[in-house]
């Protein structure tokens, strides 16, 4: 499975081939030419995982679902009902196998960061730490996922979680910030250490839908509005949630509920997207029948970590934006509301990748990054119709010298081109030749294509 151009899953064939997680595509491919590759969908992989969760929960409640196909699980209470460490990692084991998840690995630790690595480093069973600061020692600092700080590490001589841990906090904390503050509690065995404000008790939200929704995308769009709404709620106590619970009711009063988990503070984004890939895994398991009749959000876990603005950062006017484009996409829909980031591609049209807002865009079709030989110089068009429309153009022997403009005709006072670019010929397109023209009225870009020429772009 591939995501942003790296190797995030690989099945047992690809792995006996010598892919791994963390390679870089091409890479994979050159290994193992005939590898297929998948690309990452969080929402499918969550629906597919909820199965294993739902399995893992009848053992022990509380299951907190950090990212789909990794859970944690509080397990004081359940170790002493179930006779020990051992007995516990034994039934949860079975029961992952017994739910599809083969090959899973499990890890025991005092808190969510060593039980994560200790899963890691699972091979043919589970492995369950008796002293995990001691397992945390030994570790290359590149585990805490900060690459910056773990090269600025090494550079002094700081290589493992144990040295790290032996260095006075207080200098950390000076030299890092509060990154390196977290860093240095963790190599000590410290779980994230979270000082939750005095809030109100209740700072969920729900919302009730009469009719019952059956439609995925409605119950997305739900999520993101709620999602919304909790965050600017928790905004002027200055907090955020490490957890999120998602719970929903169908109209005869059976409720689903799951707990989400994150290392960070959740922000809106974040919140809608787990909330969406719960409601797919529960409609696409069966689990709300009838429809979704209550959708609610609960925070837990807050904490208080603010952020430093930038000198001329204005949050004020991002959070307006933020609110006139929320109540915009409510009102024309959210296929009506999109923006754009960059991609790959020769032709104006091709170099940009729309998604809705609000929403993680999906890996580009185009890697930006690569060559692409033939496409247009700079600087780019402003302005790119959705499709070409026909253009006349005079032509004095090969050079363009007018241009047909509404009602009116506009001499060219400057031009360069052509430039000649092939076609998709398996999708029947045949080459055209690409000008860039100036006139009085703006500069143009057209292209000439079977002996007609068509206004490709308009720029600034």
């Amino acid at each position: 499975m591939v995501g942003a151009g790296m190797v995030l899953a690989v099945n047992g064939l690809a792995a006996a081939a010598g892919v791994a997680a963390g390679m870089r595509r091409r890479q994979a491919e050159a290994l193992c030419p005939a590898v297929v590759t998948l690309a990452a969908d969080p929402a499918a992989d969550a629906a597919a995982f909820e199965v294993v969760a739902t399995a893992v929960e009848d053992l022990v409640p509380r299951v907190e679902v950090a990212d789909p196909g990794l859970l944690f699980v509080p397990v004081s209470g359940a170790v002493g009902y179930y006779g020990g460490e051992v007995p516990l990692v034994a039934r949860v084991a079975a029961a992952v196998d017994e739910a599809g998840g083969q090959g899973g690995r499990l890890g025991l630790a005092d808190g969510p960061f060593a039980a994560r690595l200790a899963a890691a480093a699972a091979g043919d069973g589970p492995v369950v730490l008796a002293d995990t600061r001691a397992f945390l020692a030994s570790l290359d600092v590149a585990v805490l996922g900060r690459e910056e700080m773990a090269a600025t590490l090494r550079w002094l001589g700081v290589t493992t979680l144990g040295a790290l841990a032996a260095l006075p906090r207080e200098a950390v904390a000076s030299r890092f910030g509060l990154p390196g503050l977290e860093a240095h509690r963790l190599a000590a065995g410290e779980d994230r250490g979270v000082r939750p404000r005095s809030l109100p008790e209740d700072l969920a939200v729900e919302e009730r839908f009469d009719p019952p929704l059956r439609d995925l995308e409605q119950a997305a769009f739900a999520a993101r509005s709620l999602a919304h709404r909790l965050i600017e709620g928790l905004g002027p106590w200055g907090g955020a949630p490490h957890r999120v619970v998602v719970e929903a009711g169908s109209p005869s009063g059976e409720t689903r509920s799951r707990t989400w988990r994150s290392a960070d503070p959740f922000g809106e984004a974040e919140v809608a997207e787990r909330v969406r890939w719960q409601l797919r895994a529960w409609v696409e398991s069966g689990g709300v029948p009838g429809g979704l009749a209550v959708l609610r959000l609960a925070p837990a876990d807050r904490s208080d970590r603010g952020r430093q603005l930038s000198l001329g950062e204005d949050a004020a006017s991002e959070l307006e934006a933020t609110r006139a484009l929320a109540r915009a996409q409510a009102l024309v829909g959210p296929e009506a509301v999109l923006q754009a980031r960059p991609q790959g591609g020769r032709r104006p049209g091709e170099r940009v990748q729309w998604h809705r807002w609000g929403e993680p865009a999906a890996p580009p079709d185009r890697d930006p990054r690569a060559p692409w030989p033939g496409r247009l110089p700079g600087p780019s068009p402003a302005l790119v119709p959705p499709a070409p429309r026909p253009l006349e153009v005079e032509w004095d022997g090969g050079s363009p010298e007018r241009v047909r403009l509404g009602s009116r005709w506009e001499p060219v006072l400057a031009w360069a081109g052509p430039w000649r670019q092939t076609g998709r010929w398996w999708a029947g397109e045949g080459p055209a030749d690409c000008y860039q023209v100036v006139t009085s009225a703006g500069a143009l870009l057209f292209e000439v294509r079977d002996g007609s020429c068509y206004l490709a772009a308009v720029y600034d």
